[in-house]
């Protein structure tokens, strides 16, 4: 099996899965404390929780909290529906559901638009009244890159916060200047279940969810130091294979370019993340290239709205028609992905998607 859907999410690194075991150990083990409890145990478990913070946090601004959630969605609606004050939610027509559904529901919105590359144009009228403003740093379906530094001068212009879904972008790259950032462990090679809101110093959330309050009295529930502590290994593996991990993905990204050099890149070709490439050749049959490619694990668009049968909403807000977006697929390649794995996968598709051309 060749996996390239590192987008939806990626294997669990094994520093990662090493730092959980300790903490999901039973009686003999004594790692199954409550970090919230007073006792040794409850404060070997909230020091652990502390460690992973610190790590979590320093591929983050400097400054700031670390609020610890239960995964990039969670995080995202936190920061839009906790921030105060009257105004309209303004967010990019590429974001992510969590972002552009929670903004539709928490009341006024506002969609900007992308062009043709998938870029947001930081000049364009945003409208009167603003209170936040939301655009993605790596888009998770075609990979651009947006200049979230002008879109945060202009939210200050604007007297807005900036809150940005750095999910593709965190362990990747540094992160945008921004008001807020979420992210997700799962998609730097950490365990599914967790993730964060990081939160500028000065920024003033309302609780959004009543209980404990265990995180900053913001968000409540009792924590796993048995995710934390593997979303804090993967984040310190991540900052200290920054540099490698890009190489080695625009290595891969070179040559998939190269196998596939007759199909058409969504997206732009320059500001992307290069460990992405949403391509499409006019009159494929993705689910039947699918069928065919079974041990090759892709996808036709976002994995969080596969199953749904609508073209994909990105690949639309960039122009493309609904049978264009309905012939593309995204491939996504990681730390662990070779390049033998990417000539193997290109071989496995083109020759299906040849058979297709022949046989229709």
């Amino acid at each position: 099996m060749i996996y390239l859907d590192n987008q939806a999410t990626t294997p669990l690194a094994p520093e990662a899965r090493d730092a959980m075991i300790r903490w999901l150990d039973g009686p003999d083990g004594m790692g199954f404390g409550n970090p919230h409890s007073p006792h040794k145990l409850g404060r070997q478990a909230a020091a652990a929780v502390e460690a992973a913070r610190d790590h979590v946090a320093a591929l983050f601004p400097a400054g700031g909290k670390v609020i610890f959630t239960s995964g990039a969605t969670e995080a995202l609606n936190l920061a839009i529906r906790g921030t105060s004050g009257k105004g309209s939610v303004v967010f990019s027509a590429i974001e992510h559901s969590a972002v552009g559904d929670t903004a539709r529901d928490a009341g006024l919105s506002k969609m900007l638009e992308v062009d043709a590359r998938g870029i947001c144009d930081p000049s364009q009228d945003i409208g009167a009244g603003a209170r936040l403003i939301a655009v993605m740093q790596v888009n998770n379906e075609i990979g651009t890159i947006q200049p979230t530094r002008d879109w945060h001068e202009r939210a200050k212009r604007e007297n807005a916060l900036f809150l940005v879904d750095a999910v593709q972008a965190y362990g990747k790259m540094p992160v945008a200047g921004a008001d807020m950032l979420a992210v997700s462990a799962h998609k730097l090679n950490g365990p599914k279940g967790v993730g964060a809101l990081w939160v500028r110093d000065g920024v003033e959330l309302q609780q959004v969810q009543t209980g404990g309050g265990q995180e900053h009295g913001l968000r409540s529930g009792t924590l796993s130091p048995a995710l934390i502590a593997g979303f804090g290994a993967a984040a310190k593996l991540a900052k200290e294979r920054m540099e490698q991990d890009a190489a080695h993905a625009e290595a891969l990204w070179n040559r998939a370019r190269e196998h596939f050099a007759g199909w058409t890149l969504n997206g732009s070709d320059t500001s992307r993340w290069y460990g992405n490439m949403n391509i499409r050749k006019d009159g494929l049959d993705v689910a039947r290239l699918m069928s065919d490619c079974r041990n090759v694990m892709f996808s036709a668009g976002s994995a969080c709205a596969s199953g749904s049968g609508r073209p994909s909403h990105v690949l639309k807000a960039i122009g493309l028609s609904d049978a264009e977006a309905k012939s593309s697929i995204r491939l996504g390649w990681g730390r662990y992905t070779t390049l033998d794995d990417i000539d193997e996968a290109a071989k496995t598709i083109l020759a299906a998607a040849k058979d297709q051309e022949l046989w229709g």
